[in-house]
């Protein structure tokens, strides 16, 4: 047994016991002092412009009044994708579905909306081909055969999908013929596509929350696992089946090949996995893997650059709180909060327990920070879609967070908890320490919904980083930052031609000013969601970046010259020279 996994089991059973067995786990924390207020005026605005902007459909996701099985509570994720490579972002939604069925020709299905421009978008999901109903979970992006158009890959309770784009607006699910469709007796959570052996072709890594049997499992309230503070819930996850890793091969020819035992994943065992991320998180060159765990400790498979991964979550500091506590994990904000040159994780967690923000402290090590930060001010909320997102453009990544809670049958009941919440907006003060601005970030903030899968992208290219929210049982948010603001930004658009089309893995640094900012294209993060692949700056009073530092998924480094400020700049692999595109608005 190795000591990841026997560490696993003792916390387990110590944490177990010191929860009275409850299906999820919290630490009923209390909020941490606020601290004085900066005063420093913040400039933006969120408006929800969803159903303007024609985004109507409605998340179905089990019965709304009250959840009999956790099936029905975990909702699913959503995606900015530019599927036509228009200059737009167009919208993916995974939808869900409820245990009694539906009339034939009636069940929910997901949604893909083409974006017309003008803060308009067209439903194109029959026409398209993405039209599949079932119990949809999550998905993640990536161009899987490098013809220079995005796929997506779907997770279900069931069998998955792989939607693949044959670049004139039609999508056709290879899953089976490919390899990847899995066994259909899991229930699939997260994904992500990654390069894990640098051969230029797009892996698949894929999370499963948990082998979910309806039959074997218990009713609401029938076990210790299944209440919440003394109210019969719904039962686990704790007391039911774990999940596991999958990971799947690129053979290059449009099917994949199951390596998960050769690689090592197959072997973690333990877990409740939801949200995966890939990136290079030690700074080695290569694309390691972290994945956020409900009510287990979470994962970090390193890559060790010959086809198989280890998990040293424990040893790096970030399979458990600070404390050393495992959490209910949910959903991943990846970035560089601090602007040291290093990728930090952001993880939220269930209610009654803070988020944690591990800082990287270089070489793969990191140190949760949150209680320095100022970021244990809201423990009351369950925390899902998260993201590090300059929303004023002055250079800094603040966060924008979704919240939610698990039990309708809250907003019944006397007492603080309800079912729905507010959404959070932390700014950030430049000193490694966030500021609450919730209250004065508008409407789009305040409106109170059980959410779940967030994604962050410009969707009318203005310049201002906007929200798409996953909400349960109603449409989804699409939240327009109305930024008043003089600051100046820059995007930043990648193509890999050694590596992966996506180019996803790669980390770029901007340097601009006294700020030397660096982020990563990512497949999926947030909750289960995938982000606008282009990487936003905010550059402040700057007018160009005056370089431009890439390193690919193929392990090389290459620099491009100053590119003027308020441009989107496409970089191609080994040309070393930008091309300013355009932005349809």
């Amino acid at each position: 047994m190795t000591s990841t996994v026997y560490i696993r089991i003792l916390l387990a059973s110590i944490v177990t016991l010191a929860c009275f067995a409850q299906g999820v786990f919290t630490r009923n924390v209390t909020p941490a002092p606020r601290g004085a207020p900066s005063g420093i005026p913040f400039p933006v605005t969120f408006t929800d412009v969803g159903q303007k902007a024609g985004l109507r459909m409605r998340f179905t996701s089990g019965n709304e009044q009250s959840k009999k099985y956790i099936i029905e509570a975990n909702g699913t994720g959503v995606a900015f994708v530019d599927y036509d490579n228009d200059g737009r972002q167009d919208i993916f939604v995974v939808n869900g579905s409820r245990l009694e069925g539906f009339p034939a020709g009636q069940a929910p299905a997901n949604h893909l909306f083409h974006n017309e421009g003008s803060g308009r978008f067209r439903d194109v999901t029959s026409e398209a081909g993405m039209a599949r109903s079932g119990w949809g979970s999550g998905v993640c992006a990536g161009d899987i055969d490098n013809d220079g158009f995005e796929d997506l890959y779907v997770t279900y309770w069931g069998k998955n999908a792989l939607f693949h784009n044959n670049g004139k607006g039609k999508f056709t699910d290879i899953a089976p013929k490919s390899g990847v469709d899995g066994d259909g007796k899991e229930w699939s959570s997260g994904c992500t596509f990654l390069d894990y052996d640098r051969d230029g072709h797009l892996d698949l890594l894929v999370t499963s929350y948990q082998k979910f049997d309806l039959a074997s499992t218990p009713p609401p309230g029938k076990t210790s696992n299944c209440e919440w503070k003394g109210m019969p819930v719904f039962c686990g996850p704790r007391g039911l089946p774990f999940g596991k890793v999958t990971l799947f091969h690129n053979r290059g020819d449009g099917t994949f090949e199951d390596v998960s035992v050769k690689s090592g994943v197959r072997a973690l065992e333990g877990f409740y996995a939801f949200t995966a991320v890939a990136a290079d998180l030690n700074g080695d060159g290569w694309t390691d893997v972290y994945i956020a765990c409900d009510s287990t400790p979470s994962i970090f498979l390193r890559n060790n650059k010959n086809g198989t991964f280890t998990d040293i979550a424990a040893e790096a500091g970030i399979a458990f709180n600070e404390h050393g506590f495992e959490q209910g994990g949910m959903g991943i904000a990846v970035g560089d909060f601090d602007n040291d040159g290093h990728i930090d994780l952001l993880k939220t967690n269930f209610a009654g327990d803070y988020p944690n923000l591990y800082r990287n402290l270089g070489g793969g090590i990191f140190e949760d920070v949150v209680l320095k930060a100022r970021l244990a001010v809201n423990p009351q909320f369950v925390g899902w879609g998260v993201g590090f997102v300059d929303l004023d453009n002055d250079g800094w990544k603040d966060i924008f967070q979704v919240n939610g809670h698990v039990y309708p049958e809250l907003d019944t009941k006397n007492g603080a908890e309800r079912y729905r919440n507010p959404r959070l907006v932390y700014r950030n003060l430049g000193n490694g320490t966030f500021e609450d601005m919730s209250a004065s970030a508008g409407a789009g903030i305040q409106d109170a919904k059980s959410s779940r899968g967030a994604a962050f992208g410009d969707f009318d290219n203005d310049g201002a980083m906007d929200v798409l929210i996953m909400n349960m049982g109603e449409a989804p948010s699409l939240l327009r930052n109305d930024l008043k603001s003089g600051n100046r930004w820059l995007k930043v658009e990648l193509q890999g031609t050694q590596s992966n089309r996506s180019a996803i893995g790669a980390s770029v640094t901007v340097e601009a000013g006294a700020l030397r900012q660096t982020d990563v294209v990512l497949s999926q993060s947030s909750y289960i969601s995938h982000n606008d692949s282009r990487l936003h700056f905010g550059l402040g009073k700057e007018t160009a970046a005056r370089k431009i530092t890439v390193r690919w998924p193929s392990g090389a480094m290459e620099e491009f010259p100053d590119a003027p400020a308020g441009n989107l700049v496409r970089l191609v692999e080994g040309t070393g020279q930008i091309k300013i595109m355009p932005l349809p608005r």
